[in-house]
């Protein structure tokens, strides 16, 4: 099977994630190749990605580099080629950028959820209308076969949230996301009074940034923070200007767990959130 040319963040994380036990282990490429049986090139290309690595190899790398982590051992497992089906988002490639459908593929075997959301209603958490608007205000501008395909893709990705035993979600929402009216009046209020029926879901926990918070906890650190089957396989999403990164470095990981540490402790509790929500429907 030659190489993958453009590997999904996840087959690359779980080439990473074999490299770093191979380098803790002081072992070279070579040694990995020989121990497989394979030229160093092919274990190089599976630890970037381009090459997918069945369970079974999965289990003897780990036992040669004497990593004696069996959760994290279980769970790269897990993410190879023999366990991996075809996921739903597979129907937008070629559509839709790549991240896009990595992040779909994040949310879909993430273990929990926790977002930091400043000036919009989180991705997941949108209505078609507002959804529709905030594609509409990219710049440049979408073509609109691509924006209509956009929307349905965000649309389809919630369906995680009706799954019969959705995993754990955290929303913290600045007050001044609830405030913007995208799309008028009647679009914010529906989008208002959809985080309000979300809010009554067991699986689901929001909490707003109130204004009177006089910190600048969260201000710019609009996130999205994955978790894995154990934290070293958790990652964070973050857009910048340049487009989405995915950030999985353990120094990044303890920054992000921090900080929405430190914008819980700042928001409100969950019943006050609500309250606050019902005041500001009630405004418009």
């Amino acid at each position: 099977m030659p190489p993958r040319s453009t590997p999904t963040a996840r087959q690359e994380r779980l080439g990473i994630e074999l490299r770093k036990m191979r380098e803790a282990a002081a072992m070279t490429a070579r040694d990995a190749a020989r121990l497989l049986g394979v030229d160093p090139a092919k274990v190089s290309h599976i630890e970037s990605g381009r090459v997918g690595v069945s369970e079974d190899r999965v289990r003897r790398l780990a036992a040669f580099y004497s990593c004696d982590d069996t959760a994290l051992v279980d769970a790269l497992s897990a993410m190879t080629y023999e366990q991996r089906g075809e996921g739903w988002w597979e129907a937008y490639r070629g559509v839709l950028p790549a991240s896009m459908l990595d992040l779909a593929e994040m949310e879909h075997h993430a273990t929990y959820l926790h977002t930091i959301q400043i000036t919009h209603a989180p991705g997941l958490f949108q209505t078609e209308d507002y959804a529709r608007t905030v594609f509409s205000f990219t710049f440049p501008r979408l073509p609109q076969a691509e924006l209509e395909a956009r929307l349905a893709f965000r649309m389809e990705r919630q369906r995680i949230l009706l799954r019969s035993e959705p995993q754990p979600f955290e929303a913290v929402i600045h007050e001044a996301a609830l405030r913007m009216r995208f799309g008028g009046r009647k679009v914010a209020r529906a989008q208002l009074e959809h985080l309000r029926e979300l809010c009554e879901r067991p699986s689901l926990t929001l909490r707003v940034i109130p204004f009177r918070v006089e910190e600048p906890i969260g201000s710019g650190h609009a996130m999205y923070y994955t978790g894995g089957p154990v934290p070293q396989l958790d990652t964070v999403q973050i857009d910048t200007a340049p487009g989405v990164s995915f950030l999985h470095a353990a120094p990044h990981l303890r920054k992000y767990r921090t900080l929405f540490a430190a914008v819980q402790a700042a928001a409100l509790s969950p019943s006050e959130s609500r309250a606050l929500l019902d005041s500001i429907i009630r405004e418009l």
